[in-house]
């Protein structure tokens, strides 16, 4: 595989939830200046309305991540008014989960109770959706998860923002180029962060840990996402099981590329 499993921070379970949520925050903003939220209902959109879903379960949810905005721009559409989005993660956010469950009237709650996404089985029935989570996975984990939601004969969808192209000598020789650019965009997003918080200001502006974090677990990610060939090598001897996987390129509306994407559903 073309694929390395290189670390990030946020992996770790003794990684701060505070500082977990605050770089989780940029990434929000990051997802909004690229559009995210566009493609990703696009590509949802195909699948509900392939297999008569009313339920989205997002797996790795963090913070939130792209998912909110995502509903938004999906009850645009008349028919999926009543749509719902239940949010999960294997180290849930339970700041999080109470500020979303407390209002019930957007069809958006967060399961306080761990999730563990390799045993579709024991997840809740709806798409299931990895949004920037995936590359997360070692191969042995991916291949799990892939393989449990056919076996369950559950729906899913997994999406990346970035690709993994670029030749692994030439994100090594401009990695400290790279991570300055980050560490500086981290002080122009800071302000576009909803909530902003004081810890969000301290420790970007004066102790700037969150530039330090953000920087090397965005680059990390690079060179951990799976490949065309990668996923490939992923699916292999799946889709036996009466069950339909496609993956590619994410596009925009007007055709501009935007990350990558995995589909698998039943096909009856």
């Amino acid at each position: 595989m073309k694929r390395i499993q290189l670390f990030e921070f946020e992996d770790y379970p003794w990684f701060p939830a505070w500082l977990r949520t605050c770089m989780t925050n940029l990434i929000m903003v990051l997802h909004r200046m690229m559009g995210v939220s566009e493609v990703l209902a696009y590509l949802i959109y195909r699948v509900i309305k392939e297999k008569n879903l009313s339920k989205i379960v997002d797996l790795g949810s963090g913070s939130s991540g792209a998912m909110p905005d995502t509903m938004e721009a999906l009850r645009e559409l008349d028919s999926l008014r009543h749509l719902e989005l239940l949010m999960t993660d294997l180290y849930p956010n339970k700041e999080i989960a109470r500020r979303f469950n407390e209002n019930t009237a957007d069809n958006i709650n967060y399961l306080e109770t761990p999730v563990d996404a390799t045993d579709m089985g024991s997840v809740p029935e709806g798409l299931k959706t990895f949004v920037n989570s995936f590359h997360h996975m070692p191969p042995e984990k991916a291949r799990k998860i892939l393989e449990s939601a056919e076996e369950n004969q559950q729906p899913i969808l997994i999406y990346e923002m970035a690709d993994n192209k670029i030749p692994l000598l030439i994100w090594i020789i401009f990695l400290p180029i790279s991570l300055v650019i980050l560490m500086v965009m981290t002080w122009f997003m800071t302000p576009f962060v909803k909530p902003l918080t004081w810890k969000q200001l301290v420790f970007t502006y004066l102790i700037p840990i969150i530039p330090i974090c953000y920087a090397w677990d965005g680059q990390a990610s690079l060179p951990r996402m799976y490949s065309a060939k990668d996923v490939d090598e992923l699916l292999e001897g799946l889709g036996k099981n009466n069950f339909y996987w496609e993956h590619g390129p994410a596009k925009k509306v007007n055709g501009k590329k935007l990350g990558t994407y995995i589909v698998g559903y039943p096909k009856s």
